[in-house]
């Protein structure tokens, strides 16, 4: 098996337990953009610390992980339009959803939830037309 794919299946299975601590530990869903919106729409005053100790803690583990893997090929483009357009397309997508990837594919999936299901075939369908639209059409990514 690929190294790649190893460290997809690891990350996967830490995705998924922190998805069900999360869940166990206060009875809501792991969903980052629900999170991160109820912070910004002022929703979720009533949680803010834990949602800002949430969002420390995904933005600092890579950091505290870069002494151990210098250097990471994420394939990701040099193009900051296609960047940031990406970026809002993203933060859209998750609000007309009501959720995100964590929230809908891997909390909503894994509770059986057919609006997970379904939230997660819409985005890996959407997924794949952004990848042929913009690699192979336009040619940006």
């Amino acid at each position: 098996m690929p190294i790649d794919w190893i460290w997809g299946l690891i990350g996967g299975l830490l995705i998924g337990t922190g998805g069900a601590v999360y869940l166990l530990g206060n009875g809501r869903i792991m969903g980052a953009s629900g999170i991160i919106g109820g912070i910004v729409d002022g929703s979720g005053r009533g949680t803010l610390w834990e949602r800002l100790v949430f969002l420390a803690g995904v933005a600092l583990l890579p950091v505290l992980l870069m002494p151990v893997y210098r250097e990471v090929d994420t394939h990701i483009t040099d193009n900051m339009a296609v960047l940031v357009a990406a970026g809002l397309l993203v933060g859209v997508g998750t609000r007309i959803a009501n959720g995100c990837t964590s929230g809908h594919g891997v909390c909503g999936m894994s509770r059986l939830s057919i609006r997970g299901f379904v939230a997660t075939a819409c985005y890996i369908l959407a997924g794949g037309v952004g990848v042929v639209l913009f690699r192979h059409v336009l040619g940006v990514i």
